[in-house]
Formats: C-alpha cells, structure tokens, sequence
C-alpha cells in the first residue's frame, strides 16, 4: 500500500508541501554552480545483507534521472541491528544539512528520522500502518515533513499462519518466532495468538534479539513438537534470511516468512511483496521530492 499515492495532482501536491521548508536555504555555502543534492540514508539494517535494497533504492532514484556519483550524493548510515544508534546517525544526517532522508530497515528509523527534524523531507517504508503508529496523519494527506509506503506486513502474519496450517494441516503445534526488541513485537504476538485461537492450533512464541537466540531458538523446535514456524517480519531477520533459511532446511521444519527474498533464499513460503521493490519504489519517491527542492532552490549569484 502507497501512503498518500491518491492520483498525480495530489502526490505533486504532497511533494509541494513537504519542499515548503526548503524554499530559500542559504546558498552561501554553495559554489558558482549548485551543489549536487545529498540524501540521507538512515538504515536499521546491516550493509552487506541490505545490499540488494540499497541497490533497489538507486535503481528508483535513476527513474527519475538521479545517479548515485553523477548528480546526487547518498550519505550512508547503518545501525546494525543496534536500534540504540539510530538516534545518533539521525542526528549526524541532519547536522549534515542533507536534502531528503530516506528511512529505511522498519519502523523505528522512521520514528527517529521524524523525531530529529520537522523540515528536511523524510521518505520511510514501514511494515504496519503509519496512521495507527502515529506516524502520518492520513494515508491520502500524511502532512508535515513525511511521505513513504506502507506494506502492512504485521497486519498479514494471521493471514500467514492460515496458510501455513492449510499447506501444513497435520501440525497441531506452530512455532512463532518474533524479535525481542522489536517495538512491534507485543502487537504481532497478540494477532497470531489470536488467529492461533481461531484456527484451533496451539502457538508456542519463540524470541530471538541475537543470531545465537535464533539457533538456540530452532533447537528448541523438536522439544516443542512444532510442526511448523511462522517467522514474523522484522528487518532484524531480514538481515538473516540466509540463516533462517538454512536452519529451517536443517531442522526440517516449514516456515512461512514475510518477503519474496526469503523464497529467493531458499524458504518453503512467503507471503508478502519484493523488499527490493519497495525501496525501488521508495527511491523513486526520494527522486521526485528531490526535483521538486531543486526546482525551488533559488540559484546562486
């Protein structure tokens, strides 16, 4: 689901409004011919694993005729699964006065980008829904300093374990693994539980925060007698689909997972979007706001 994707004449409107603030930036650092715009790229996530989106993010920025080198600069800053930095790099990236911030890996870097700035243009992808979070105001008019997409994937895991008891109807025990310190994670819990409930199939919750906790996690599967696993959404576990993956094959235990890079990896299932094409998505919505602001940028003297 786009946020505030409701037609053309809106979403330019939408652009216009979130450029408001960058109508007459000072100019005095900026040299005879204007300086190439810079984008912030604020992540949750690791670089290696996240490669393929940040690719995903320059191959929607070159639609709209921006280049990574050529004509715009990316500031890079990753978190590394460690939320508490995320308030430091945010920091870091508006003291840096960059033009758009692109927040990116989940919920919480979209929190702390709004958190550090009312006025540089922030383009998020979140997994749940932006309203109910408090992080926009509507989705057609989102309004202050932030546009982005919404893919609801918290809003789908019932839907998930559905799936997973229809391709796996013999399992009467179902295993949920979800992040410890996800903020997210007591609303996922208390969904699927209550799918579970509906289903007629016990749910044991498993939680891993550490790539240790997830090993010692699939252990535990065959003392639970779970017959599948339903792994919840979580850029933590988007950094190791490679590991989940692999342990699911090893255990042999089905698992359904949130993103078509989990299947690409390997997976049993997924039920969800490409995580490559929302932030192909997501860079194309930083190239238009980009446009906008330098189009409203007045030119040096």
């Amino acid at each position: 689901m786009q946020v505030g994707d409701a037609g053309p004449a809106r979403r330019r409107d939408l652009i216009t409004l979130l450029c408001v603030a960058a109508i007459g930036w000072p100019c005095a650092l900026r040299a005879q011919q204007k300086a190439m715009p810079v984008i912030g790229f604020l992540s949750a996530l690791s670089p290696g694993p996240a490669a393929p989106f940040a690719a995903g993010v320059r191959r929607g920025l070159s639609e709209t005729g921006y280049v990574e080198g050529q004509n715009v600069t990316i500031e890079y800053r990753w978190a590394e699964d460690h939320y508490d930095r995320l308030p430091a790099l945010a920091a870091d990236l508006v003291g840096r006065k960059v033009d758009v911030i692109l927040a990116s890996g989940g919920d919480a870097a979209a929190f702390v980008a709004k958190g550090a700035t009312s006025t540089i243009p922030i383009v998020f992808a979140v997994g749940g829904d932006p309203v109910e979070r408090g992080l926009v105001a509507s989705l057609s008019r989102p309004g202050g300093n932030l546009t982005g997409i919404s893919v609801l994937a918290a809003e789908l895991n019932p839907k998930r374990l559905e799936l997973l008891s229809e391709l796996v109807p013999q399992a009467g025990v179902v295993a949920l693994l979800v992040n410890s310190n996800s903020p997210n994670a007591e609303r996922v819990m208390r969904d699927v539980q209550e799918a579970a409930r509906v289903k007629g199939v016990q749910l044991d919750i498993l939680k891993a925060a550490t790539e240790s906790e997830i090993d010692a996690d699939f252990a535990s599967l065959v003392e639970l007698h779970a017959g599948a696993l339903l792994v919840a959404g979580d850029s933590f576990f988007n950094n190791r689909r490679e590991q989940l993956v692999a342990l699911a094959a090893r255990h042999a235990v089905p698992a359904i997972y949130d993103f078509r890079e989990f299947a690409a990896a390997g997976g049993l299932i997924s039920y969800g979007p490409s995580l490559t094409g929302i932030w192909r998505q997501a860079g194309a919505y930083v190239g238009r706001i980009l446009a906008e602001t330098q189009a409203t940028k007045p030119t040096p003297k």
